[in-house]
């Protein structure tokens, strides 16, 4: 029996996909626990109308992150953290993605996950840092972080 899968099932199908099962698996397993459901010309028209409107959405969000990265790596985007250092230039504790994240969204209004930045470890001198984003898995943007004295 061919059917079409509605979500992924170990070792016989991911999502999506159109593929023949035995008759007994199908019903009793696949289609009562609505894991997916008989390959008929309706349900193989929904399929692939749910997959274009996953395609545009993938689109929209890939353009987002695009958009988002020129406004971070603009020359004027850079995020201005203050704070207490001694003689030798090392501040006295450290900045954290967190304070990062909330000075982006208090200078530039723009609120990103702190996750996504991709700071092995605290920032602990002055001066200017490169911080990289993972805005999408195929869009990386590079955020300038100046801490000074304050």
């Amino acid at each position: 029996m061919k059917v079409v899968f509605l979500e992924d099932v170990k070792g016989r199908g991911k999502k999506g996909e159109v593929k023949e099962v035995p008759d007994g698996y199908a019903n009793n397993f696949l289609i009562k626990n609505k894991k997916a459901e008989p390959a008929t010309g309706k349900n193989l028209g929904a399929v692939k109308g749910r997959q274009k409107a996953e395609e545009k959405l993938a689109a929209e969000e890939l353009s987002e992150a695009k958009q988002l990265k020129e406004k971070l790596e603009n020359e004027k985007t850079v995020i201005e953290i203050k704070g207490k250092a001694g003689t030798d230039g090392r501040l006295f504790g450290a900045v954290s993605t967190k304070q990062i994240v909330a000075a982006l969204s208090d200078q530039y209004k723009v609120k990103i996950d702190k996750r996504k930045l991709l700071l092995n470890q605290p920032i602990h001198a002055m001066g200017f840092t490169t911080v990289p984003v993972k805005l999408h898995r195929d869009v990386m943007a590079d955020l300038r972080v100046h801490v000074s004295e304050g």
